[in-house]
């Protein structure tokens, strides 16, 4: 250990005094280094900002190194730090790093500081950084009520994370309920502050698990935000409103969703400013809204992007750009582009820097009396401040030192005295940072050493330079003489260069230069000299060298290489071709003085050089090979080879033998190997099996064998064709049998029952047997439990069977082979348990902690592990709805699951119905089965907002009034405390007007509104409310009826003056009307108009009344008969009428459809009182249309179809009674709607749907 510790010790010392800037230099001799003195110098320390793991301990650490050791001191907060008073800090040994003990009750907040070690001899004190110690936090997520956002189909959406402030900051991903990541692409990404960007929003955007997660690293936990609602509402499911303010055009020419050009979500603006510091990794990010989805580019103002250091991320949302440098300061743009234009956004980035090293101090050794500087210079932005300190302490106020002198960035040092020793400390600082660098002044008394050892020998090569070492050492700087021989006389003149660090250069060397050189230093300490030796070689040469050769392709070529060279030395011959390695192939043969290459091929053209290496030396010389065509030959046909023959078989042992053969022709492709394949006749007569593989110029190969196998062999040549046919089989040798050498693999221990041991294994092959009776010897016993091995003997199979076994105990198992000679080697045991059983105890302590309405944690603790019985898989949470608390009314129990693999104490439940009851238990699953379930838990979850009203209907059209009746959501999710009615006119030009809002208490389902005006559309908004908010409405428009108005007579002569009209009122089922009171003799203009989403549209006729003929008829309303005949019908229809409104209020239904089928006329508008034009035009099947939210205003689609199963149906599919009105032939003129929804009607009032038909009008 003592050793190790020197050695560091050395390496430190080599290191630093490496680095000196002085006079003197110190060889890195390791028995020098460790005789000196050397002030403390910091090896290791923690980082500057310390940010450590509350639930560790606390280590600071500080390691320094110097001669002698240094002691060490700590200071926190500026003040000592009295590491004895404090029970929970301890000081590592011979070390200055800091243990403070977390573990055993301190609290890691109590040590919050500023830390600084100081390590000190004799020489000096060096001081460590400022190291901040700061520990870790990840705090929870603020409570806070999420609003559900919603939003229509292609607008911009942001949805805020907001993590909690931690230390470090954390790290901000987005996940589902199922903990599953939420895809990001162009249209949806992740800012750099966490927050979630669309772009623009899909309907598949419509989610209630938006989760944001904040991951803190040094804590490794992970804290979760609320889910967060997203509802993306299409434009075929949104309202009128805005649309209604559309022309005709408008509607029809729109696309289903408006494109919008780019607008920036982030920044905002179209400036903003960035500061980074050098060295950093700059960060910019724009993101855009708009429809289609923007691409973002970035450029630099006046400049181009730095090559190689700048990166897209985030889709090119994110200008990545690393090691940035003040060059990188200047103007960004980011510009978000679609096709309906463009914007953008500039970011001014200015690059700070913090303190960095120009010139950083480095360490002086100095002998008494020399002169030094240390120099500390730094840049950065702003400039920064130099400051110097002295053994820990601000220069200003350290001792005097009469050899110092400070000169802002230098220190001066003359005439040093060994007092003069110490540890300077340079801090270099501004507003982004400090730099702090120890550099120790060491001021060195020593008398010369010699470090080169005595009588070392140097060998040259005649007439080259001879470099001759004198390493040293000394304090002062020691005088270096040479002399030649015993007693020479010293060196001088220009046959001579003396290198300041000692050595002696001999420019050319020459015979007479060999012999023995003496080197002398000297300072006023003292003198020592050594001796060395010298040798000078005869040089190393190439007397032949190779030549230029042209050779026909199949020929042989030779190169020669004769050498001559120093008897002393030996010499290395290496033949490259082309500078490489030559081929490997036997067709190159190296001689002692040549190269020889047989049957040349054109691949072998090129350039051949012999190099010739000693110790001292390396000559080499080239010749080029040329290879030409051979004078025509017949053609060569290749094949493969021929099957070899002559096996024989020799030097029989009992476990080898040696096999030779002749190869066969190899038809014109060299043979490249040989393949050898056995057969054992004694287990697997008939079957080879492939033994080895030899190279194709070898015919003799010694093979391995097993015992107890009858052998016979067959060679097969291969060559570049192919394979050739196998050879006659050898004659047969049986070797002798013997003890197995291996036992079966793959050995396991499963339990197929609870009261048994299944032992498997692999059972060795036939030749693995080593002779005749193989055997298996199954051996077990229980594991952990002090009892002999159970043995038994069976035959050649590979299972076995322990019955009587406890329940799920592990065993230990070895199968060892045997045969009639023996057994194999001892083998190795493994572990098996017996069979399992279904656990025995339910977990106990099972708590639910309902998070929000829809999510849960459940807790519980873990079962003993003896009470499985078995392998642990894990646990499975049973848990089922047993009630609404709204509904109170039991439904329909379906069970759900969730499996939790491991050993885990908790879990999740997802998808729970807000203001639930909820039952749940937990049962542990091992390999059999399923423990017994834990008493059942009940819990409950809170409310939520509720959904839609199951339906809205609007009945009963007066002049003023419209009756509302609506069904109760579907799913409350709560108690409802009331609805919500919002409705506004909507005039002919679709504008919309004021808005009106009702609240109606929750105990009602109807409602009569009143005071309002005569035909007129209003647009009705009805949602339900619980205390937690308000759910989604439901929609729905309805028109009040028209006043009567007079009809004024037409005048005589039609198409002349101007034409009064009459109107009449006609049933849209209608196909016909019979105008009375015409005068007779008269010309008429009959006019069928209507207008609708496609317009106005109307048919226009002209006929003329008959004459009035003069009848003599008697008059037949005068008549008695034809008076009772009316009378009688009269009483029907009066009969009639009665039956109908008893029916109408006892729910009866009307055949609708047959009226509608039998009457297909359009309906026809009221004209319009301002300008005469013809009024909307709606067909019944476009109506059936109006359950659905229109794209724009509250039209239906231009081309007027639908669905047949939209619009081919009657009133008795939308509840029990029709409420509307009906003309005096029957026809219905109210309102209902194509909806399919059925809802169960309260007492007699009947159930429509909620979507209006408008009357229509018939002009004359």
């Amino acid at each position: 250990m003592m050793k190790n510790s020197i050695s560091a010790s050395k390496a430190s010392l080599v290191f630093f005094l490496y680095q000196m800037i002085s006079a003197l230099d110190v060889p890195l001799d390791s028995k020098l280094l460790e005789e000196l003195s050397q002030p403390p110098t910091i090896t290791q320390q923690s980082p500057k900002d310390y940010i450590v793991d509350p639930r560790e301990n606390i280590v600071i650490q500080c390691e320094a190194k110097g001669k002698p050791p240094p002691s060490f001191s700590w200071t926190r907060n500026g003040t000592h730090f009295d590491i004895d008073k404090d029970e929970q800090v301890t000081m590592k040994p011979n070390s200055g790093t800091l243990v403070i003990n977390i573990m055993n009750g301190g609290k890691a907040e109590a040590y919050e500081g500023v830390y600084q070690c100081t390590a000190r001899n004799e020489r000096g004190a060096a001081i460590s950084n400022n190291i901040v110690i700061r520990p870790s936090r990840s705090p929870l997520w603020t409570k806070e009520k999420l609003e559900p956002n919603q939003v229509r189909e292609g607008d911009s959406l942001v949805l805020h994370c907001r993590p909690p402030v931690g230390l470090p900051p954390p790290i901000i991903f987005w996940m589902d309920n199922a903990f599953q990541r939420l895809p990001q692409s162009e249209r949806v990404s992740q800012g750099l502050n966490g927050d979630l960007y669309f772009s623009n929003v899909q309907p598949e955007d419509t989610r209630e698990d938006y989760i944001c997660y904040a991951r803190f690293n040094h804590t490794q936990t992970i804290q979760q935000k609320q889910p967060i609602s997203v509802k993306v509402f299409s434009m075929d499911s949104l309202n009128d409103t805005i649309a209604a303010n559309l022309s005709d055009t408008d509607i029809y020419g729109a696309k289903p969703v408006t494109e919008r050009p780019p607008i920036l979500l982030t920044p905002t603006g179209t400036t903003s400013n960035k500061v980074e510091l050098r060295g950093n990794v700059l960060l910019l990010e724009c993101i855009a809204a708009g429809l289609p989805t923007p691409v973002i580019r970035w450029i630099k103002e006046g400049g181009e992007l730095p090559a190689n250091r700048t990166f897209f991320e985030n889709f090119k949302k994110t200008l990545k750009i690393i090691d940035v440098s003040e060059a990188d300061s200047g103007n960004y743009k980011c510009i978000a582009r679609n096709i309906l234009g463009s914007t953008h956004h500039v970011i001014s980035v200015t690059v700070k820097a913090a303190p960095y090293w120009i010139t950083a101090p480095r360490n002086l050794v100095l002998s008494p009396g020399e002169d030094g500087t240390l120099i500390c210079r730094a840049n950065g932005n702003p400039k920064p401040s130099i400051s110097w300190l002295a053994n820990g302490v601000p220069i200003a106020i350290a001792p005097e030192d009469p050899s110092r002198k400070v000169d802002g960035d230098t220190i001066i040092f003359s005439a040093v005295q060994e007092r003069s020793s110490a540890v300077y400390q340079c801090n270099a600082s501004n507003e982004y940072g400090y730099l702090l660098a120890n550099a120790f002044v060491n001021v060195l008394a020593e008398p010369p050493r010699i470090l080169t050892p005595a009588n070392k020998l140097y060998q040259v090569i005649l007439d080259s330079p001879a470099l001759i070492d004198c390493a040293y050492f000394g304090s002062p700087k020691p005088e270096i003489e040479w002399f030649k021989g015993v007693k020479g006389s010293i060196l001088r003149g220009n046959e001579y260069v003396f290198h300041d660090n000692g050595t002696l250069e001999i420019p050319v060397a020459q015979k007479d230069s060999t012999g023995t050189y003496t080197c002398v230093a000297r300072n006023e300490l003292g003198k020592i000299q050594n001796e060395v030796q010298l040798e000078v070689k005869d040089p190393t040469m190439i007397i032949k060298q190779p030549e230029y050769k042209v050779i026909q392709r199949y020929g042989h070529v030779s190169f020669e290489c004769i050498i001559k060279h120093d008897s002393t030395l030996i010499p290395t011959v290496i033949w490259l071709k082309d500078n490489d390695e030559l081929p490997d192939d036997e067709r190159f043969l190296v001689g002692k003085d040549n190269l020889t290459i047989m049957n040349v091929t054109d691949k072998d053209d090129g350039t051949y050089t012999c190099i010739v290496n000693t110790t001292l030396d390396s000559v080499s010389a080239s010749a080029v090979l040329t290879v030409v065509a051979a004078p025509p030959t017949p053609a060569i046909i290749y094949a493969r080879p021929n099957p070899p023959f002559d096996l024989e078989l020799t030097g029989q042992l009992e476990r080898s033998i040696e096999l030779s053969w002749i190869p066969g022709d190899e038809n014109n492709s060299p043979i490249t190997s040989f393949v050898i394949e056995y057969e054992d006749g004694l287990h697997e007569p008939g079957v080879w099996h492939y033994q080895t593989e030899v190279p194709g110029s070898q015919t003799t190969v010694q093979l391995k064998l097993s015992p107890y196998v009858n052998y016979s062999f067959r060679v097969i040549a291969v060559n570049e064709i192919g394979r050739s046919q196998p050879s006659e089989p050898s004659e047969q040798y049986l070797t002798k049998s013997a003890n197995p050498d291996e036992n079966p693999s793959n050995v396991q221990g499963i339990g197929s029952e609870p009261d048994n041991l299944v032992i498997t294994w692999e059972s060795l092959k036939g030749f693995q047997s080593n002779g005749p009776g193989l055997q298996y010897k199954v051996s077990w016993r229980q594991k952990d439990v002090d009892d002999e091995w159970t043995s038994v003997v069976v035959a050649n199979v590979s299972k076995y069977i322990v019955s009587g076994t406890p329940t799920f105990v592990p065993y230990e198992i070895k199968v060892q082979a045997l045969n009639d000679l023996g057994y194999a080697p001892e083998p190795s045991e493994v572990i098996g348990h017996s069979g399992e059983d279904l656990p025995m105890v339910a977990p106990g302590n099972v708590q639910v902690h309902v998070i929000n309405s829809t999510l849960a944690k459940v807790h519980w603790d873990p079962v003993p592990l003896k009470s499985v019985r078995g392998h642990l898989q894990g646990y499975k949470v049973y848990y089922w709805k047993v009630q609404s608390l709204s509904r109170r009314s039991k439904r329909h129990i379906e069970k759900k699951i969730l499996t939790f693999r491991g050993n885990k104490t908790f879990g999740m439940l997802p998808g729970l119905e807000p203001y639930s009851s909820y039952k749940l238990n937990v049962r542990v699953v091992n390999g059999k089965g399923e423990g017994p379930a834990s008493p059942d838990r009940v819990f409950k979850t809170p409310e939520g907002v509720p959904s839609s009203p199951s339906f809205l209907k609007i009945t009963n059209p007066t002049l003023d009034s419209l009756t509302l009746e609506w069904g109760s959501p579907t799913h409350p999710n709560g108690v409802l405390i009331s609805y919500i009615l919002k409705f506004q006119p909507i005039n002919n030009t679709h504008e919309l007007g004021p808005l009106v809002e009702i609240r109606i208490p929750a105990n009602e389902s109807s409602l009569i509104l009143k005071n309002l005006n005569y035909s007129t559309r209003y647009k009705f908004y009805f949602n339900a409310q619980t205390s937690v908010g308000s759910g989604s409405q439901i929609t729905e428009e309805a028109v009040t009826i028209m006043d009567e108005a007079g009809i004024p007579r037409p005048a005589v002569g039609a198409g002349k003056g101007k034409e009064d009209w009459k109107k009449e009122i006609v049933n849209g089922s209608r196909s016909f009307f019979v105008l009375k009171g015409l005068t007779p003799g008269t010309a008429y203009k009959v006019r069928v108009g209507a207008e609708g989403l496609s317009g106005f549209r109307s048919s226009e006729d002209v006929f003329e009344t008959g004459p009035a003929m003069a009848s003599r008829q008697v008059d037949i309303a005068t008549q008695g008969w034809f008076i009772g005949l009316m009378c009688a019908v009269a009483l029907l229809i009066l009969i009639l009428l009665i039956v109908c409104f008893i029916r109408r209020n006892k729910g009866g239904k009307y055949p609708v459809k047959e009226k509608e089928d039998a009457h297909a006329d359009p309906e026809i508008q009221p004209m319009k009182e301002d300008d005469g034009t013809f009024g909307e035009y709606r067909s019944l099947e476009s109506d059936a249309e109006d359950h659905k939210p229109l794209k724009k205003g509250s039209r239906t689609p231009s081309d007027r179809t639908v669905k047949k199963e939209d619009s081919d149906d009657s009133l008795v599919d939308y509840g029990e009674g029709v409420n509307g009105q009906f003309n005096e032939d029957g026809s219905f003129i109210g309102q209902y709607s194509g909806k399919k929804e059925k809802e169960p009607a309260e007492g007699n009032e009947s159930s429509e749907a909620p979507s209006p038909v408008n009357a229509m009008n018939s002009f004359v």
